[in-house]
């Protein structure tokens, strides 16, 4: 028979053959490493905020102008059509100017440029918007279902009027009334028309987040180590912050990614529209409502904002679906 002692001894204690524990973040990255689709997602994200926060002022000094610049020569005298990509054209003061990807309409403005300083008003909106409405929704969420009762019964009935109420209705109103002042807000770095479309999504995004929060705190206030908490004297607000929230930080960043690509359409959405960002502030929306008077003559100045819009919202779905992979504990390691 086999003693406790010989099974001791014959298992790798040091070297190469020893037994590495893993930790709960090394095997979600060991989960998530393996979906080629979201690391190139999330490489691509990076990259996305590289070009818009790094590249756009690098690239505008490069060039000598910036997007808001309009140049008469970018616009053909003869067809009246905007020049193509990679049109030398005059400046001011009789130099010459590089337009990259073509004038973006008659107006005059170089594409290439406001399309990644769009990337940059397009991402403040989203990630700024995702970061108050996840907030909001998870201490909603968790309130309601740690508590029940009539805290839950309060939330919930909130959360139902917030899902009826029409968002688009809202905006207009706010468009057509403080829309002006609001959008001349920018805490010194925000581009005008971002805080106004972030406080939009955040009071209509909230209640998403908040639903999923309550159905897992309903789950996990019934668990054991909930109430052990209880019979040492923890108090709720301490069992809420370090027993509950911490297990719900998976699904919170998978859904976090969901919502900032969602974000990012419906600003672009919004833009497109003219109810979101206003000129000359550049979006990836505003571009693209140009885009249609030219559709037959100049496609490009539909595609490339097209292009951006989806790359960018497929980059973050594909992130998201695979790192709501890795945080699944049933995948295998």
């Amino acid at each position: 028979m086999t003693t406790v002692e010989e099974v001791q001894a014959a298992l790798p204690t040091s070297g190469s053959d020893a037994v590495k524990a893993r930790g709960y973040w090394e095997l979600i990255w060991i989960r998530l490493r393996r979906d080629k689709l979201a690391i190139a997602g999330g490489v691509f994200i990076i990259l996305m905020f590289f070009v818009a926060f790094i590249g756009a002022p690098i690239a505008a000094k490069l060039l000598g102008h910036g997007p808001n610049e309009q140049f008469f020569d970018a616009v053909d005298a003869d067809t009246f059509l905007p020049v193509g990509p990679m049109t030398r054209v005059k400046t001011p003061d009789g130099g010459t100017t590089l337009f990259i990807l073509g004038a973006d309409s008659t107006i005059g403005r170089d594409l290439f440029l406001r399309l990644l300083y769009g990337a940059r008003t397009s991402l403040e909106v989203a990630v700024f918007a995702t970061f108050f409405s996840v907030f909001v929704g998870v201490l909603f969420g968790a309130l309601a279902g740690y508590y029940r009762g009539g805290v839950d019964t309060v939330i919930s009935r909130l959360t139902e009027m917030v899902m009826a109420f029409p968002a688009l209705l809202f905006i207009i109103a706010i468009s057509a009334t403080a829309g002006e002042q609001l959008n001349q807000i920018t805490f010194g770095f925000l581009a005008p028309g971002v805080f106004t479309l972030v406080l939009v999504f955040a009071v209509f995004g909230w209640f998403y987040p908040a639903r999923i929060v309550r159905g897992q705190v309903l789950s996990l206030r019934e668990k054991e180590f909930v109430e052990a908490a209880l019979m040492t004297g923890a108090s709720d607000w301490r069992i809420v912050k370090s027993h509950l929230i911490p297990h719900l930080v998976g699904p919170v960043i998978v859904y976090s990614t969901l919502i900032v690509a969602a974000n990012i359409i419906g600003e672009a959405g919004l833009s497109f529209l003219g109810l979101g960002i206003q000129e000359p502030t550049s979006s990836w929306g505003n571009i693209l409502s140009r885009a249609p008077d030219y559709y037959l003559t100049q496609p490009n100045l539909m595609i490339w904002p097209g292009l951006a819009i989806l790359f960018a919202t497929l980059a973050f779905n594909l992130l998201g679906d695979g790192l709501r992979d890795a945080f699944d504990p049933r995948k295998t390691s």
